[in-house]
């Protein structure tokens, strides 16, 4: 097997003589966006009838590199190769012309059209009058799903299916376009071990007619189960690749997180206090269950997991944006009953949204009326709101946070991404919390406003707040947390102590390689 590049020069060498040449090369890819290098000269080769495993942290740039593969993103720097010849991709339909296709964890198909109308959407075969052949495309659909050992009949419609049935379609329908390069991103999220086994027997179908695979997981035993090679991203960077059964566990989970992040993010000693927050036996109908943990006074608690794991949609039940089936919240001794986010408000917890600029910010309303916007009891007067006590209290936590603008009157969407943080963190201490929930507080913005933000929220935890953070980044959970909660499927995985946080600990209680 071989080593499909070399860390330090970026190079596609040590190509083994049994793999035969790569059907796809990606060679010193970059791709920028505002504020941030989300790739950074990364190379990548897949080769016939192999599957590569693409493994990374969330936010390591393996989304965007899927996105290039296909056509929605185009490089800004780099080639593309598809069998020795340089490729341009202007859109999704010339990646499918080129035999690309992807699977996704959350398959793009249509609820309301038939299986056999799924498959060969935009690509339907068509009379010699130029009319849709429904005949053949039913034959073609029922051909592929027979191919794929399914007995779905292709002209039920979607909906009436099974996530495991709907992957089956996804994989007909990159069939159906003659895909030499398939894609599967996250594949096995949903499905049971059973769907997984007729999933992986159809990947060696794939293999065996000379398809090359990229799949993404963040599911060890199901990476060494039926990948060869490996690819690992850290930072939008690849940091190392070759013959994944040739490389231990541990050295795949080092090259993931490989650095010491203590040291980086100086945190604030504080004298942990009481629980102000504890939560027993918590659970939700479908994304959670089981969850207790107490929260202290001036502690912040971590919660960190991969995608899907639950995280936000707990502290988003915590804050009553949904209900939960069972469990109990108490805060300071009392029994919490929150069935709306002003319930949670008024009890004393608040909740800084993952997407700021869809649920945390009035883009176009100015920055002071964005920052009074949950306390308009204190900045009205006999049932009439009054712009300079807005102005005041906005002006207050600016200083306090030392946002940057031109103007507290200028619309909160002209801000940075760091100084829009500010403003929403700005707006919830000024309802007096006792606990407020971070989700991914440094998302999306520059390294010197992550350290201000880092700095802030330390200061936070110093002056007797209970903060409660959830992060998909290692260097922030391990650097700031006094505890840390992993979540994995709905379920707690682990509850660690600050002392005995380690990237690797947390990986594998993430994905399940204790």
């Amino acid at each position: 097997m071989q080593m499909i590049m070399s860390v330090q020069t970026k190079s596609l060498d040590a190509i083994p003589l049994d793999a035969g040449a790569p059907i796809l090369e990606m060679r010193g890819i970059s791709q920028i966006f505002p504020g941030v290098k989300a790739l950074d000269r990364v190379d990548i080769a897949l080769y016939p009838g192999q599957v590569t495993a693409l493994i990374g942290e969330n936010g390591a740039g393996k989304s965007t590199l899927v996105k290039i593969l296909t056509g929605i993103y185009r490089p800004n720097e780099g080639e593309i190769v598809i069998d020795g010849k340089t490729v341009s991709f202007a859109n999704a339909q010339a990646a499918i012309d080129a035999g690309v296709t992807a699977i996704h964890q959350e398959t793009v198909l249509f609820d309301e059209l038939t299986v056999a109308e799924n498959i060969f959407l935009g690509h339907a075969p068509r009379t010699r009058f130029g009319f849709i052949d429904w005949r053949s495309i039913n034959t073609q659909a029922s051909a592929l799903m027979e191919q794929l050992e399914s007995k779905i009949d292709p002209t039920i419609k979607l909906k009436d299916l099974s996530i495991a049935q709907r992957h089956l379609v996804a994989i007909a329908r990159a069939l159906s376009v003659e895909a030499r390069i398939v894609i599967m991103d996250e594949p096995t999220a949903a499905l049971s071990r059973k769907e997984i086994d007729d999933l992986f027997r159809i990947v060696e179908g794939l293999k065996r007619s000379g398809k090359a695979i990229l799949f993404i997981s963040h599911k060890f035993d199901e990476v060494y189960e039926i990948a060869e090679n490996y690819a690992v991203f850290r930072d939008g960077k690849m940091v190392g690749a070759g013959n994944l059964q040739q490389t231990p566990q541990d050295e795949i989970v080092r090259l993931m997180v490989g650095r010491d992040v203590h040291d980086a993010f100086p945190k604030i000693d504080v004298a942990i206090g009481a629980p102000v927050l504890t939560v027993s036996n918590y659970c939700h109908e479908t994304e959670f269950r089981d969850i207790s943990f107490d929260l202290r006074k001036g502690e912040i608690l971590g919660v960190y997991g991969l995608i899907g794991a639950g995280r936000s949609e707990l502290c988003q039940s915590l804050f009553g944006i949904t209900r939960p089936a069972s469990g109990t919240v108490v805060l300071e001794g009392r029994a919490l009953d929150i069935r709306s986010p002003a319930d949670a408000i008024a009890a004393g917890i608040v909740y800084v949204p993952e997407e700021r600029g869809r649920h945390g910010l009035a883009l176009q309303m100015p920055i002071y009326q964005n920052m009074s916007l949950p306390s308009l009891v204190r900045t009205s007067a006999r049932g009439f709101l009054r712009a300079a006590n807005e102005f005041s209290l906005a002006r207050h936590y600016a200083e306090r946070l030392d946002l940057r603008a031109a103007a507290l009157s200028v619309p909160v969407g002209t801000l940075s991404g760091g100084n829009q943080q500010k403003v929403v963190i700005g707006k919830w201490l000024a309802t007096k919390p006792k606990v407020i929930i971070l989700d991914e507080p440094t998302k999306g913005i520059d390294i010197g406003s992550k350290a201000a933000v880092h700095g802030f929220i330390s200061q936070l935890a110093a002056e007797g707040l209970s903060i409660i953070m959830i992060s998909s980044e290692l260097p922030e959970i391990i650097g700031m947390s006094d505890r840390v909660m992993v979540m994995r499927e709905g379920l707690q995985a682990g509850l660690f102590e600050r002392a005995t946080l380690t990237p690797e600990t947390l990986v594998r209680a993430a994905t399940g390689n204790a």
